[in-house]
């Protein structure tokens, strides 16, 4: 991450680059965030602070120990036909917190050929409200009309308490059992 001028006058900026998807080609559900938060960007993982209930929901749903090494989580994900990847591939952000992305300075993933390359996608899941407005901003206006349900969930981020553990990880668990 470097700090940049920010030309708002607010202090630096930070540019920051999200991670590669992780998604087998059968997957039938995304689930997407907005961009990593900066613990997740210093251990290169996803969803990596401690209080994120992201792996713990996940691990519930998809039958998975929480605490298994990453590489385990990720295949976890991939065998329930869940994959992975954030609304932006790049942006400028000071910290973690979702309301502090730059407009002006974001710059979406490449959804086209991320769908070309897995067809048998019909669910996105949005963690979070962030993601979801990103997306139907910035991404939606430019795909190529396809059927695709729409989920918005929320936030796993320990920034958004407004809601229980249970109450996040039923709505999640509905949201993550993959459609027939």
């Amino acid at each position: 991450m470097q700090p940049q001028a920010d030309s708002t006058g607010a202090g630096p900026s930070t540019r920051v680059q999200g991670f590669a998807p992780v998604a087998a080609r059968d997957a039938r559900i995304l689930v997407l965030g907005s961009m990593p938060g900066v613990a997740s960007l210093r251990q290169a993982r996803y969803y990596a602070h401690p209080r994120n209930a992201f792996w713990p929901i996940a691990a519930q749903v998809l039958g998975f120990d929480p605490a298994a090494d990453y590489a385990r989580r990720l295949q976890a994900l991939q065998d329930g036909g869940v994959a992975l990847w954030d609304v932006l591939w790049a942006c400028e952000r000071p910290g973690s917190l979702d309301a502090d992305i730059r407009v002006d300075a974001l710059v979406p993933n490449d959804f086209i050929a991320f769908f070309a390359a897995h067809p048998r996608l019909v669910r996105v899941c949005f963690n979070g409200a962030k993601a979801a407005s990103l997306y139907r901003r910035h991404v939606l206006p430019r795909l190529p009309q396809r059927s695709l349900q729409y989920v918005d969930l929320p936030s796993t981020s320990p920034a958004h308490a407004a809601a229980s553990f249970e109450k996040k990880l039923a709505v999640w668990r509905e949201a993550l059992t993959a459609p027939a």
